[in-house]
């Protein structure tokens, strides 16, 4: 009896501590965490754009320098923009950091043939899940603990309630957990961490746009279509719709600020629920990782890897293709001794061999097709709407959708740039590349045509947009001309520095991490620092001019001025390039001659620092060459 009150005791004792959960493993990943230099310098970036972000809003409020009253009373709005700013910055900040910093976490186990060895111990699949989950996820939670000093300060001035600062890291916390977990859960079965981060934002913007997207459609317009054939609209659809998307962490993180920026308006809302069930859904989809890490893991164990496995299926599909054609009356020519087909290499080697890869492991080019015509559909589905709402005059529509294209087609040409050469050296084909007879030169360029050959699809959706709309009178022609210098040197630019920085590293997550903070440290901090030099140093103008070479705000301009019926019948010389929108009060409009030397002029700039880099990447192509 002693024995087992005292055995109850160790059990019970065993479950209250929180090392049952992960294992050893939580302590192993934060000892190798703690080892490397980007951690670091992450945390050093993250802490540089948060302080900028609040010194450009408090100068903002400065300026009306000379009245004390006046400066005292705006304190409050002041407080409320630095931290709506920062909450938001952190929300969207810390999803695409769990994506991208969970994409090897299983897959790394896997092909270094070390998951099956864990299964040998005592750690069992759901410690391997929860410990890689929650070391990653503890460098995220240190971000955010870095920016409460700021948010503690800020709030002195008043205005914001501590409630909207628990919810936004509420929020936060749990949209960060669940990207976290489907990329956990895609890395198992994806060996390249750029297509677990494509697989993840497919399926988060699913999630979280186009399902809402449709659900608000039906909504709007399923009563009025009952309403014909019944004569009463069914009454309980919106406020369930509405139930549905206030789910959503984007939707519930606007509706949080909302309620701050405006008290007294009542919105539909539930912290807890929405909290709830993101944590839920986090749960359901990590239960699904640890059934798949045991398969797999005990698999491996048994001297069985996933590369077998696509060894197999491909013999198989040598086999079928290599039988070769029926001879008239007779058996296939592979049985009459002839020999089977071979594949010629067409084109640069490089480029053939990286095109014959699928978009995204494990789907097909079958599946790659379908998703393009489901996009398509979904694409011609929201220009009936908008043509339905008769905003496909306007500019603003037309200025959406170019933009819309552009953030994809960076997105991906982000990724895969990064990835073409940090991905051979993870599965150690890159020594064997290097000993062929191709230069360097070959080598690089073949990958630079093969990152932008990936992102043709995006591409070629904008060029259909501008060119379908300038033939139906809703686009002016010199669009075309002006997007493809911008598309042109940002294509060149993108793809330079992430190979640089795919020759530079040794991992896909330290060159994609370093690709973003190139992007976000240009055209998020960089505009924010130049507003902040020059409101110190009384230079007014630095700002507009780096606003110049912003892709965003060159896509305002360019569309604001071409798009719309009404620009899109005007002459070439009555254009007018209207600047006051993108670059404040006083700042006229410009000609197209004047728009197009700009525009040319920054090209110019973009592309010679995409050859730099492409230089730089060549510097480093035989440096680490095994990782």
């Amino acid at each position: 009896m002693v024995f087992a009150r005292k055995d109850g005791w160790q059990s019970l004792r065993q479950v209250c501590r929180p090392g049952w959960l992960t294992g050893p493993i939580f302590g192993k990943e934060l000892r190798v965490a703690s080892r490397r230099r980007r951690q670091y310098t992450l945390r050093v970036f993250y802490i540089l754009a948060l302080t900028a972000f609040a010194a450009v809003v408090w100068l903002s409020v400065a300026q009306y320098g000379g009245n004390a009253a006046l400066v005292q009373s705006r304190m409050a709005a002041a407080g409320k923009r630095i931290i709506t700013a920062t909450v938001f910055f952190q929300f969207c900040a810390m999803q695409i950091l769990a994506i991208v910093m969970l994409s090897g976490a299983i897959s790394d186990e896997i092909y270094h043939r070390t998951l099956g060895t864990l299964m040998t111990t005592p750690i069992n699949s759901f410690q391997i899940v929860m410990g890689k989950l929650l070391s990653r996820l503890l460098q995220l939670v240190l971000l955010l603990a870095i920016s409460l000093p700021i948010l503690a300060i800020v709030r002195v001035f008043g205005g914001v309630p501590w409630g909207y600062l628990l919810a936004g890291l509420c929020i936060t916390l749990t949209a960060s957990v669940f990207a976290g977990s489907v990329s956990l859960l895609f890395s198992i079965k994806n060996q390249l961490a750029y297509g677990v981060i494509i697989r993840t934002m497919f399926v988060l913007a699913t999630l979280y746009f186009i399902l809402p997207s449709l659900l608000g459609v039906v909504a709007y317009y399923a009563p009025l279509r009952l309403s014909l054939i019944t004569g009463r609209a069914p009454a309980n659809w919106p406020p369930l719709i509405w139930i549905l998307i206030s789910l959503n962490p984007f939707s519930s993180m606007f509706a949080v600020t909302g309620q701050m920026l405006a008290p007294g308006v009542p919105m539909l809302f539930f912290l807890p629920l929405h909290c709830g069930v993101m944590l839920g859904l986090s749960a359901l989809v990590l239960a699904r990782a640890v059934a798949v890490v045991r398969k797999v893991a005990l698999r491996q164990a048994v001297g069985q890897g996933p590369e077998d496995r696509r060894r197999k299926k491909k013999d198989r599909t040598l086999r079928a293709d290599d039988r070769g054609p029926m001879t008239e009356g007779g058996p296939p020519s592979s049985v009459l001794g002839r020999p089977p087909t071979v594949r010629r290499v067409v084109g640069p080697p490089v480029v053939w061999k990286e095109l014959r890869a699928p978009f995204i492991q494990g789907i097909n080019s079958r599946n790659s097709y379908i998703g393009l015509a489901v996009a398509i559909a979904a694409l011609v589905f929201t220009y009936w709407a908008s043509a339905d709402a008769k905003s496909l005059d306007a500019d603003f529509t037309h200025v959406v959708y170019v933009m819309l294209f552009l953030s994809i087609g960076g997105l991906i040409n982000v990724v895969f740039s990064a990835t073409r050469i940090t991905t051979e050296k993870e599965l150690q084909s890159w020594s064997l590349l290097l000993t062929t007879p191709l230069s360097d030169w070959e080598i690089l360029l073949g990958k630079a045509v093969s990152a932008f050959r990936r992102c043709l699809p995006i591409w070629g959706l904008l060029a259909g947009h501008v060119i379908v709309f300038t033939l139906a009178g809703y686009i002016h022609p010199i669009a075309i001309l002006h997007l493809l210098m911008l598309v042109a040197w940002l294509t060149c630019f993108i793809t330079g520095a992430g190979l640089y920085f795919s020759a530079r590293f040794a991992r896909t997550t330290s060159a994609v991490v370093a690709s973003f903070a190139l992007v976000i440290g240009l055209w998020v901090i960089g505009p924010t620092l130049a507003g902040l030099v020059g409101a110190l140093g009384g230079k007014t103008d630095l700002f507009a001019k780096y606003v110049w070479t912003h892709p965003a705000l060159q896509t305002q301009l360019i569309v604001g001025a071409a798009a719309g019926s009404q620009n899109a019948r005007m002459s070439l010389g009555s254009l007018d390039y209207n600047t006051v929108p993108v670059f404040g009060p006083g700042h006229g409009a410009i000609g197209v001659g004047t728009a197009t030397c700009a525009l040319l002029g920054v090209a110019a700039g973009y592309t010679l620092a995409g050859f730099l880099f492409f230089w730089r990447a060549r510097r480093c192509l035989r440096r680490r060459v095994f990782g």
